[in-house]
């Protein structure tokens, strides 16, 4: 089948999947889940790894070029290597993701990158051991950091850090954190809280502008924006004397970046969904097992990449205000 690049109703040529395949997570942190975690969904309700490599077959053939496999935590699907090699030897398909908390990669880091994977984002908020463990309840900071030597070892073509800000809870560690990129050759990306999860209250006051963290930096670094570009993402880089990385720095609230937005979330239980934070969605699980056609599918991918709001939803919006933005 031969399709047409995806270009949604304001003019954003759509090229990045992210495909969430499992909603389980081995971490409870408190900015993503409720304390008892969230209802698991059953083995009929998620999609089969036949369904998501048909389902990014027909991405590709759109003109979907880049995948990223989350979660949940894409690492406790049983299988999840044989996945990354069904999906990076899919026709048209160039960069296979993954945004991992690490915790399980140090005993797969070199199959995962044997299957085809390129590209590992890591999420790192602390640190400091107990805070990590507070952050997470009950998760090991020696384990992701063993994951995160894993992948440095294995030779990735890209290796991440992902920090979400916290007012309270990690604002004191910004210099220590960014500086990781001097000690290894890894970007290491500081994001806006946000709302993040369901059932999560939204605490509006841990939110640190960008602004404020890049203040924080350059007391201590002399950052300089970085001329390159990193893979598919948003954030904006900047570089340092003597750093093997960048710093990078997701506005997703104070600035957001949605009028450059070319992605489109493929959940666990096959809903297509046109923005985190916006209520459009179609269900491809639905009619890849009523027997949908491959350009019904296409077109599905259309309808979705059309629901695409031109900046995100309202509830976002009304985070902004309160944070006088």
């Amino acid at each position: 089948m031969h399709g047409n690049q995806i270009i949604d109703k304001h003019g954003r040529t759509v090229d990045y999947l992210r495909i969430s395949v499992t909603d389980m997570c081995n971490f409870r942190c408190f900015y993503c889940m409720p304390p008892e975690g969230v209802p698991r969904l059953t083995h009929d309700e998620i999609l089969t790894f036949e369904e998501i490599r048909r389902i990014v077959g027909v991405a590709a053939s759109l003109g979907i070029s880049t995948l990223r496999l989350t979660g949940g935590e894409p690492l406790v699907r049983r299988g999840i290597v044989g996945l990354v090699s069904m999906l990076s030897h899919a026709e048209g398909i160039r960069n296979v993701a993954m945004t991992t908390n690490a915790s399980r990669l140090a005993g797969m880091a070199s199959e995962l990158l044997g299957a085809g994977l390129t590209r590992v984002n890591i999420s790192l908020d602390t640190l400091d051991p107990g805070r990590f463990e507070e952050i997470t309840r009950g998760g090991s900071l020696a384990d992701v950091l063993q994951g995160f030597e894993a992948a440095l070892e294995a030779g990735f073509e890209q290796v991440k850090l992902n920090v979400v800000a916290m007012k309270g809870i990690n604002d004191a560690e910004f210099v220590e954190l960014a500086l990781m990129a001097r000690r290894y050759p890894v970007d290491v990306r500081f994001i806006e809280y946000m709302p993040a999860g369901r059932d999560v209250p939204v605490e509006p006051w841990r939110l640190v502008p960008v602004s404020a963290i890049r203040s924080q930096l350059e007391m201590s670094l002399n950052l300089q924006p970085a001329n390159e570009k990193r893979g598919a993402g948003p954030a904006r880089l900047f570089r340092f004397e003597g750093g093997q990385g960048c710093i990078g720095f997701i506005s997703s609230v104070s600035r957001p970046f949605c009028q450059q937005c070319n992605r489109l979330r493929l959940s666990a239980d096959g809903r297509l969904i046109a923005c985190l934070f916006d209520a459009g969605q179609v269900s491809l699980k639905a009619a890849v097992r009523a027997g949908a056609t491959d350009e019904q599918i296409a077109e599905m991918f259309r309808e979705a990449a059309n629901m695409k709001p031109l900046v995100h939803s309202k509830t976002m919006r009304a985070l902004v205000r309160e944070l006088g933005g």
